[in-house]
C-alpha cells in the first residue's frame, strides 16, 4: 500500500477525534486540526507518525490554493465598494501599524532584517475565521461594529494578497532598489487590473452559454478548472499561486453561480484545508516552543496590544466614536491562517528561520484563545480606557460619527466629479496601456514565429496599439458626464480646472500611444506627440468606434453587475420610474433657435418630447423643429441631467420632478395623443436586431423615441444613438396612443 494512503487514514482518523472533541469543548477547529497534525507529525514519536512527507507537502499547497479560492468567492469587487472609507482607513491603518510594530518588534528580538519583515507581514493579518466564530458565539455578529470589523477583513484579505507578493519580490531580489521595486509594484497592479477586466468580460459569459450544461458535476469541475488554471496562468507570470487562486474565486464571486460554487467546493475546501492546518502542527517542535518561550510571550503581548491600539486608532481616525472604536479593536486583536501562509511561503522561499514558523503558530492559538474574552469584556475595556482619557478628549471622541465626515462632502458636485475623474482614468488608462503592452510584449513575439517579416510584424502591432487605443479615448476624456456638465455649466470659475484636467487625459493618451509607438516603429520626436495629440482630438470628436466600445461596455457591465441583476426582481427593468420630466418655457434667449441648435441632448443628455404652442401640440419633434418665445418644451431625463440643465438657464434647482411613468399614467386614458411609454422585444428576425438606434428608424417609422434598453437585466438608460440593438434586449420606447397603434400595425409586440 503507498504511504500516502496510510499518512491520509493517520491524519484524517486523528483530525476527526481532535474535531469533534474540540466541537465539544467549542474550541475552534482550526486548533483541533493543528493540534491533530502535532500529534502525528515527527515530535511525536509516541504516535504514529506520518512517513511521506514531500507528498502532504503537496497536498498542503493544494490546501493554501483551495483556502485562497474559497476566500475569493467571499468577496466580489461590489463587497469591496460596500464597506465604505470607516473600512478602509481601519485596515489600512492596522495593516501598515503591526507591519512596523512586528519589524521593531524582530529587531528588536535581534531577528534578522528578513525575518522581521516577514514576521510583521504575520502579525498585520487578523483572523476571518476566528473573528466570525467569537461573533457567532456571542451573538454580536449583526452588530454595527461587528458590521465594521467584516468590511475591514475584506480590505486586509487585499492587503494580504498585495504583501505576499511584495514579500516575494522582495525575497527574491534582495538588493532591489525602491525604484525598480515600485516600478514592479506599478505593472503588478497593472497587471491584475487588466486581469480581472479581462476576467469580468469574458468568464461570465462563457458560463452562462453554458448554463443548460452546467449541473453540479459540471459546474464544481468547471470552478476547480477554473483555480487551477489561473494558478498556472499566475505562475506563468511570475505570481503567487495564492493570487491566481485569489483572482479566480474572486471572479466566480461576481456571477450567479457564486453561491452553488461555494456550495460545492465547501467540502473540498474543508478537507483540503484542513490538511494545510494539519501539515502546520505537524512543524510545532515542542523544544522550539520551550527554547522561544520568551519571544513567545513578548510577540503574544505586541499583537494583543499593538492591534488593540493601532486598529482602535484606525477606526477614531475614520470618525468613528470611541466606543465603538475600542470593539473593533478587542475583536481585531489576533492573529490567524494568513499569518500560517506568510510563514509557509518564507519557508518555502527559504529566506526565514525554521524557528519562527512554530512561534508564530503559539502566538496565534494564544490570541485565539484571548479573543472571545476580549470581546465579551469591550464594554469595560471602553470603559477603562476612556477614565484614563483626559475628560475633554473622551467626550470629543464619544460625539465623533463618520456621518460628521462624510455629509459635508455628500453634495459637493466637485467631490463627485473628481471620484468619477480618478476612477475612469485609471480604469481605461489601465485598459490603453494594457492593449499596448498585450501587443508589444504577446502579440509581437507570437508573429514573430510566422513566416511575416520583422518590420510587418511591427507594423501590425502598431496598428493593434492605435485601434486598440481608440476605442477607449472617448469614455476616457469622459467629456459628456453629467459630472463634468454640471460643473461646466454652474461656474465659469469651474472651466479652467476643468480644462487643465481633461487635458491631463489628453497627455496620458498620447503617452501611452507614443511609447509603444517608438519601440516597434522606431520613429519619435515632439512631432509625433503633436500628430497623435491632433488625432485623438479627431477620434473624440468624431465618435468613430463608439458603437463596438457601447456594445462592449454593456457587456461587460452586465457581467459585472450579474449577481445584483440575478437577486433583483424578475422580469423587466421598469425604465420609465428612472426618468424625469421637466416643463420649460422658452426664453427670448431660445427663441428662434432649432433644437439642433439648442443642443440639449449632447450638451445635457435631456430630449424635448413636446413642444405646446398655445392649443397646438407637437409630439416628437425633429432635430430642425424651431422654438419660439413662450413655447412650452416637455423635456425628459435622468433627475441630474435635468438639475445641469436648469443650472445653465439659471433655473430653480430643486425643483420635484415627476416621473415618466407618473406622467404618463396621468394622461393615457382618453388622450389618443398622450404619450406612452413601452416595451419592444428583439427577436432574431426583428427588423431591429442588429441595427444600431440611430440607423433602425422608429423614430422616423413610428414618431417615437428610444428611452432605453435592458440587455441580460441590466438596464441602460437613454444609450448612445450609436449603440447596437441585440437579439433579447428590451427596448423602452416613448410616443403616443397612435404611436402604439402603428407598433402594432407594423408587426411589434409589447412586452
Amino acid at each position: 500500500m503507498p504511504k500516502l494512503i496510510s499518512d491520509l487514514a493517520i491524519m484524517l482518523l486523528t483530525a476527526g477525534v481532535v474535531a469533534v472533541a474540540f466541537k465539544r469543548l467549542k474550541l475552534p477547529l482550526v486548533l483541533g486540526y493543528i493540534l491533530a497534525g502535532f500529534l502525528v507529525g515527527p515530535y511525536m514519536p509516541w504516535f504514529f507518525t506520518v512517513a511521506d512527507k514531500a507528498s502532504i507537502e503537496t497536498w498542503s499547497e493544494i490546501g493554501i490554493i483551495v483556502l485562497m479560492f474559497s476566500l475569493g468567492l467571499e468577496f466580489n469587487l461590489h463587497k469591496l465598494a460596500s464597506v465604505g472609507t470607516t473600512a478602509i482607513i481601519t485596515a489600512l491603518t492596522e495593516v501598515l501599524g503591526m507591519l512596523a510594530v512586528g519589524y521593531l518588534a524582530g529587531q528588536a528580538l535581534g531577528w534578522s532584517m528578513m525575518d522581521s519583515i516577514f514576521l510583521g507581514g504575520m502579525l498585520s493579518m487578523s483572523s476571518t475565521t476566528i473573528i466570525i466564530k467569537a461573533f457567532d458565539e456571542l451573538g454580536v455578529r449583526q452588530e454595527g461594529f461587528a458590521q465594521l470589523v467584516f468590511g475591514t477583513l475584506v480590505i486586509e484579505d487585499i492587503a494580504g494578497i498585495f504583501m505576499m507578493i511584495i514579500l516575494s519580490t522582495v525575497s527574491v531580489s534582495k538588493n532591489i532598489s525602491g525604484g525598480a521595486l515600485a516600478l514592479q509594484l506599478g505593472m503588478l497592479v497593472l497587471y491584475l487590473a487588466l486581469w480581472l477586466i479581462l476576467g469580468i468580460y469574458i468568464l461570465p459569459t462563457l458560463l452562462r452559454k453554458a448554463e443548460q450544461y452546467m449541473n453540479d458535476e459540471t459546474l464544481l469541475l468547471a470552478s476547480l478548472g477554473v483555480c487551477f488554471g489561473m494558478v498556472l496562468l499566475a505562475d506563468a507570470l511570475g505570481f503567487s499561486s495564492a493570487l491566481g487562486a485569489f483572482l479566480a474565486g474572486s471572479l466566480l464571486a461576481g456571477t450567479v453561480h457564486a453561491e452553488r460554487v461555494e456550495h460545492l467546493t465547501g467540502s473540498v475546501k474543508d478537507l483540503f484545508g484542513s490538511i494545510f492546518f494539519l501539515s502546520v502542527g505537524m512543524l510545532i517542535d515542542p523544544s522550539m516552543i520551550l527554547k522561544y518561550i520568551v519571544p513567545i510571550l513578548i510577540l503574544t503581548a505586541v499583537t494583543i496590544v499593538g492591534k488593540l491600539i493601532i486598529s482602535s486608532t484606525g477606526v477614531l481616525l475614520s470618525g468613528q466614536s470611541l466606543s465603538k472604536a475600542i470593539r473593533c479593536g478587542c475583536s481585531l486583536a489576533q492573529i490567524g491562517e494568513f499569518a500560517f501562509i506568510i510563514a509557509s511561503l518564507g519557508m518555502s522561499l527559504g529566506v526565514i528561520a525554521d524557528y519562527i514558523y512554530p512561534i508564530v503558530v503559539s502566538v496565534s492559538v494564544i490570541t485565539t484563545l484571548t479573543t472571545p474574552f476580549f470581546i465579551k469584556n469591550s464594554e469595560a475595556i471602553y470603559r477603562l480606557v476612556r477614565n484614563l482619557l483626559p475628560a475633554k478628549l473622551a467626550k470629543r471622541l464619544e460625539r465623533q460619527d463618520d456621518s460628521e465626515t462624510r455629509e459635508p462632502d455628500k453634495d459637493s458636485d466637485w467631490m463627485r466629479f473628481l471620484r468619477r475623474y480618478v476612477k475612469v482614468t485609471a480604469l481605461y488608462g489601465v485598459l490603453m496601456a494594457g492593449v499596448t503592452l498585450l501587443a508589444q510584449f504577446v502579440l509581437a513575439p507570437l508573429l514573430g514565429h510566422t513566416p511575416l517579416q520583422e518590420q510587418m510584424v511591427n507594423y501590425l502591432c502598431a496598428g493593434v496599439c492605435l485601434v486598440g487605443v481608440a476605442l477607449f479615448i472617448r469614455p476616457m476624456l469622459d467629456l459628456h458626464s453629467t459630472e463634468f456638465t454640471t460643473l461646466w455649466v454652474k461656474s465659469i470659475g469651474n472651466r479652467v480646472p476643468l480644462i487643465t484636467l481633461t487635458a491631463l487625459r489628453y497627455v496620458l493618451i498620447v503617452f501611452i500611444v507614443f511609447l509603444p509607438l517608438q519601440a516597434l516603429l522606431g520613429i519619435g520626436g515632439w512631432w509625433l506627440l503633436g500628430v497623435l495629440a491632433v488625432l485623438i482630438f479627431v477620434v473624440e470628436r468624431s465618435g468613430w468606434m463608439s458603437s463596438a466600445y457601447i456594445s462592449a461596455e454593456a457587456r461587460f457591465m452586465a457581467n459585472f453587475n450579474e449577481r445584483s441583476l440575478q437577486r433583483g426582481e424578475e422580469g423587466t427593468e421598469w425604465l420609465d420610474e428612472k426618468l424625469f420630466v421637466q416643463t420649460l418655457t422658452a426664453s427670448e434667449a431660445q427663441a428662434g433657435k432649432s433644437l439642433k441648435q439648442l443642443d440639449w441632448g449632447n450638451r445635457f443628455s435631456v430630449n424635448v418630447v413636446q413642444i405646446r404652442r398655445g392649443k397646438k401640440r407637437l409630439f416628437m419633434p425633429s432635430a430642425n423643429a424651431e422654438v419660439h418665445a413662450l413655447d412650452r418644451l416637455l423635456l425628459v431625463g435622468r433627475s441630474e441631467d435635468l438639475r445641469s440643465l436648469r443650472l445653465s438657464l439659471e433655473l430653480d434647482e430643486d425643483e420635484e420632478l415627476p416621473t415618466l411613468r407618473a406622467f404618463t399614467e396621468t394622461q393615457q386614458e382618453g388622450d389618443a395623443g398622450g404619450f406612452y411609454a413601452t416595451v419592444i422585444p428583439v427577436e432574431r428576425d426583428s427588423e431591429l436586431s442588429g441595427k444600431s438606434i440611430r440607423s433602425c428608424g422608429l423614430r422616423e417609422k413610428y414618431d417615437c423615441m428610444v428611452l432605453g434598453l435592458q440587455r441580460d437585466k441590466l438596464p441602460i438608460l437613454q444609450p448612445d444613438v450609436n449603440m447596437t440593438i441585440q437579439n433579447g434586449d428590451l427596448v423602452w420606447i416613448l410616443g403616443t396612443r397612435r404611436m402604439a397603434e402603428k407598433l402594432l400595425a407594423g408587426g411589434f409586440s409589447e412586452e
